[in-house]
């Protein structure tokens, strides 16, 4: 196993041990907002403390991008790890079993190495770049859908980012008759990782964060599918406006989407 692999996947199953702890004792979690339908948790805060320590403990050097603590800059700039300690904090919340941990490891600006785990099924999604995805032991394919028709779509709502919502809402009008049907589980992470494993054919989603995207980004690229913006170009890390699928369904989604954009979305 690639050795920072290795402390990826051990830094994503100890937060997610942390994680698990807490989802049985719900009503000592403390909640508070960050911002505009934005929640934050102790339990997201103790679960990136642990993952930045496993990091830290064996690569002191290298820098730490988590959502919560902000940036650890570390004397290596090549090497960046973006931490999201639990995609899906309000479903963890509410209770919801839906979330999960994701951590990549960028070298020279290029994602190397990415895990995303969900603590409550044990599965572990990962890659490294050139070598394949997995789930657990397992080789990860995207679909081999070729159109819409008859496809199960992921998206988020843009509830950070309502001033999209008149354009979000023409695309699910548009979409919506043209595939099987739609999911919104709660977990972009999730979403771009069920994508790989092929349990959707595509996803979605506006405004997202790069701890949100990195870790999905190269699992679902190694299983064989195609990311890119709403435009068909690949400046979703920066805008956080993304699609993803097997090649032929991310091209429909994109060709269906791009009239329907507002500038704020052209980007």
């Amino acid at each position: 196993m690639h050795p920072m692999l290795t402390i990826a996947t051990r830094a994503a199953r100890a937060a997610g041990q942390t994680i698990m702890r807490a989802y049985t004792e719900l009503d000592r979690v403390e909640v508070s907002a960050k911002g505009l339908n934005d929640f934050v948790t102790s339990v997201d805060k103790e679960a990136e403390a642990t993952i930045l320590y496993q990091i830290r403990k064996s690569y002191p050097d290298h820098t730490v991008v988590g959502e919560e603590s902000g940036e650890h800059r570390g004397d290596n700039k090549d090497y960046v790890w973006i931490v999201d300690p639990l995609d899906g904090t309000n479903n963890f919340v509410r209770g919801i079993p839906h979330f999960a941990v994701s951590i990549a490891l960028q070298y020279k600006g290029k994602v190397e190495v990415a895990v995303i785990y969900d603590p409550v099924r044990e599965e572990l999604f990962s890659a490294v770049r050139g070598k394949g995805a997995k789930l657990n032991d397992f080789r990860l394919r995207v679909t081999n859908v070729t159109e819409l028709n008859n496809t199960l779509i992921g998206t988020g709502f843009p509830f950070k980012a309502r001033q999209h919502t008149e354009s979000y809402m023409k695309i699910l009008t548009t979409l919506f008759p043209v595939c099987a049907d739609l999911r919104r589980a709660g977990s972009a992470a999730l979403d771009l990782a069920y994508v790989a494993a092929g349990r959707l054919d595509g996803f979605f989603e506006i405004g997202l964060k790069p701890w949100d995207i990195a870790a999905g980004d190269l699992i679902c690229r190694e299983a064989g599918g195609t990311v890119t913006d709403f435009t068909g170009n690949h400046n979703y890390m920066a805008s956080g406006n993304i699609v993803a699928g097997s090649p032929k369904v991310t091209t429909e989604l994109v060709k269906l989407m791009r009239p329907l954009l507002n500038d704020g979305l052209k980007r």
